[in-house]
């Protein structure tokens, strides 16, 4: 699986960060069915067992290997200052035009 940044993406993520792991989550919490789940970017202190870490041309960033059915062989991850919002499409497809960036360092939430 390869993962492209846009210039524009590393420039709005690379300060947030410092000391800390990228986390490509699909996260089904309220989505009441594990295929309506919805993609987001969270910063972990430590990847979760389970993790496959995709080639990406910025920092590495890791998913969880049992939810690599729900994404694109290749995306790429973009930042929209329009919407102040990144967004995770493919060529395919747009996976999500508002790409969810959570620090659960700081909120304690964790992977």
């Amino acid at each position: 699986m390869i993962l492209e940044w846009t210039e524009k993406a590393i420039e709005k993520i690379e300060h947030k960060v410092q000391g800390g792991q990228l986390f490509l989550k699909y996260d089904t919490d309220g989505c009441g069915c594990v295929v309506s789940g919805v993609s987001a970017l969270w910063l972990v202190d430590e990847q979760p067992e389970g993790t496959v870490k995709m080639d990406t041309n910025f920092l590495p960033v890791y998913m969880e290997k049992s939810k690599l059915v729900f994404f694109d062989e290749k995306m790429t991850i973009d930042y929209k200052e329009e919407q102040n919002t990144f967004q995770l499409k493919s060529p395919n497809q747009m996976l999500n035009p508002n790409l969810r960036f959570e620090n659960t360092i700081e909120t304690g939430k964790g992977a």
